[in-house]
């Protein structure tokens, strides 16, 4: 059964640098992970891409086909994906059933506060098998981390 981890937080919080860091540590110890890029306005990926969103959709490409702006793309994306989520869903089983998978999501606070797309793309990550935990990338607990060299638990996480 794959494992995921769900990491998200406010724009700029370190959602990318976290998961690029997990890919370098993971490498190091010789083990395997995958990173999912969730985020179609994430132009600058700096970690290797098992699956990136933007094969399917982008943010621009959304707000050019229907006049919308940022956050509205961001919102119509996310739709597109859930109503695509078999795109995923093959993408994700060619991983491997032993997969360790981290999902790098959009920032944006309207995904998780107003609108149900993200929640159900979660939940049929459940479905298909995944065991989801979700690392909440926090800007004041990393602050905190950085002047607390001993306490390096710059993230809350909890088990779907």
């Amino acid at each position: 059964m794959p494992f995921g981890e769900i990491v998200c937080g406010a724009p700029g919080s370190g959602k990318s640098t976290y998961c690029y860091g997990k890919h370098q540590l993971f490498t190091a110890l010789q083990r395997p992970i995958s990173i999912v890029n969730l985020d179609p306005a994430n132009e600058n990926i700096p970690y290797p891409c098992a699956i990136d969103i933007s094969c399917l959709i982008t943010l621009q490409d959304a707000m050019d086909a229907h006049g919308l702006g940022p956050n509205g793309g961001m919102l119509y994306c996310m739709e597109y994906l859930e109503a695509n989520f078999d795109w995923l869903e093959s993408r994700l089983h060619e991983l491997g059933k032993d997969a360790y998978v981290l999902f790098d999501i959009p920032g944006q606070v309207e995904l998780g506060t107003n609108h149900e797309s993200l929640k159900c793309i979660i939940q049929r990550l459940s479905k298909i098998g995944f065991r989801v935990r979700v690392s909440i990338r926090d800007v004041i607990g990393l602050a905190r981390s950085l002047t607390a060299p001993f306490d390096l638990t710059a993230s809350r996480s909890t088990f779907v």
